[in-house]
């Protein structure tokens, strides 16, 4: 798919490496560093992405009407400089709840900014054809990180301390500014005037197109919620597992690693599956699939037979999932005009990211005042609802995608 695209999968494979090794690394640092309760750990998990999802509301049509390149590059190199402050604050003894606070949203809004522009310019770099191919490496790549980045992160935490793995998530973004630079030839300026850029209506844009579009929306309301509440469970299951029933770091981190080698065998199957079943099959059949096994996650118990349960759990979910985002981010940018592409994706993000926010602050307080298991439980029979949100036939072949243009330099 040309030289730009490859320089554009190693930036993210960097990235996403470095947030591998760095995974979970905010609420470990909160439980194990500053001895946060599930509460604290669950706000840390929610106030973040709440608050950058805020911020990156005004983004969006900034990151619209500019080169993308030139987006992304500064993104990765906010999220290194905030992100090498928890190192620093850490050795110098004044790491606090509240800076962990503050970085997690300036990262969250990045991200939300980063990913935006990104999608935008896949859209401009490879064939329409190409689209689902690259969404699926990208996915993979996604996938693999998190399989090899937990348990090398587990050990480098028991060898070198804490914040060992923030400071190798903080370089990442270092690098994959690097490698989006290294992308040769002249991105094209996206052409608005003064008043597009400063039009309150812009900022609704991205939401009015998606609410407009039958398929889309259902998609969107489904996605919100399954996201919602799967991610809703991670600050869960770190009290759960590291304080409550005792697992070491290291076996925390394979229980979210050794699953991953499931979205491996979900993104690579994303193209033959389409390709036989159709993209509303994949919707219907395996976004079902993906909601039916997160209420396994309340019966964990001690040893060999919890660490077992999660990983079953995880892979499943994991295969469901992979499959499923290649397909939808496929369609979304198929069904989106290039003029909405960030706004699109902004508002997404941003909804995905409030509904994190929502479900995780629910989740900590319904644990803080029962137990992690029955809030892990109450989330697991919620999501068993969600399939029902899900695009009836005809929804998401009711609108023609854009016609197919290639701008590849």
């Amino acid at each position: 798919m040309g030289r730009q695209f490859g320089w554009l999968w190693a930036a993210y494979a960097v990235s996403a490496y470095g947030s591998g090794l760095g995974f979970g690394a905010f609420p470990l640092i909160a439980v194990l560093v500053l001895h946060a309760g599930p509460a604290e750990v669950s706000a840390l998990s929610a106030m973040g992405p709440a608050v950058g999802a805020l911020i990156a509301v005004p983004l969006a049509p900034w990151v619209e009407f500019r080169r993308k390149r030139p987006v992304m590059i500064a993104m990765d190199l906010t999220r290194f400089a905030v992100m090498a402050t928890i190192p620093v604050a850490y050795a110098v003894g004044w790491l606090s709840f509240v800076q962990l606070l503050v970085i997690s949203a300036v990262v969250a809004a990045a991200k939300i900014a980063f990913n935006a522009a990104s999608g935008a310019y896949l859209k401009t770099l490879v064939r329409p054809d190409d689209l689902l191919v690259a969404n699926a490496r990208f996915e993979s790549t996604n996938w693999s990180s998190i399989a090899v980045g937990p348990p090398l992160g587990g050990a480098a935490i028991g060898l070198f301390g804490p914040v060992t793995t923030v400071v190798a998530d903080a370089l990442s973004y270092l690098f994959s500014a690097l490698g989006i630079t290294a992308i040769q030839g002249r991105e094209e300026a996206p052409q608005a005037t003064g008043k597009s850029l400063v039009r309150a209506g812009a900022l609704l844009d991205g939401w009015r197109h998606i609410l407009g579009d039958p398929g889309l929306r259902a998609l969107y309301l489904n996605n919100m919620l399954v996201g919602g509440l799967i991610m809703a469970t991670e600050p869960l299951l770190a009290v759960l597992l590291l304080r409550q029933l005792g697992f070491p770091p290291w076996q925390y981190g394979l229980a979210f690693a050794a699953p991953c080698v499931g979205g491996l065998i979900g993104s690579r199957l994303a193209r033959r599956v389409v390709a036989r079943y159709g993209q509303h099959g994949v919707f219907r059949t395996v976004g079902t699939l993906r909601a039916i096994w997160l209420i396994g996650l309340a019966f964990v118990r001690p040893g060999v037979v919890g660490l077992v349960t999660v990983i079953a759990v995880e892979l499943a979910i994991i295969i469901s999932m992979s499959l499923y985002t290649p397909v939808l981010a496929t369609y979304r940018l198929e069904h989106t005009p290039r003029h909405l592409v960030a706004r699109t994706l902004s508002a997404w993000s941003i909804g995905q990211q409030a509904s994190i926010a929502v479900f995780t602050a629910l989740a900590g307080l319904l644990a803080d005042v029962t137990s992690p298991r029955t809030a892990l439980t109450v989330a697991g029979l919620l999501i068993l609802a969600t399939p029902l949100l899900l695009p009836r036939h005809g929804q998401t072949s009711q609108h023609e995608p854009e016609p197919a243009r290639s701008h590849q330099p």
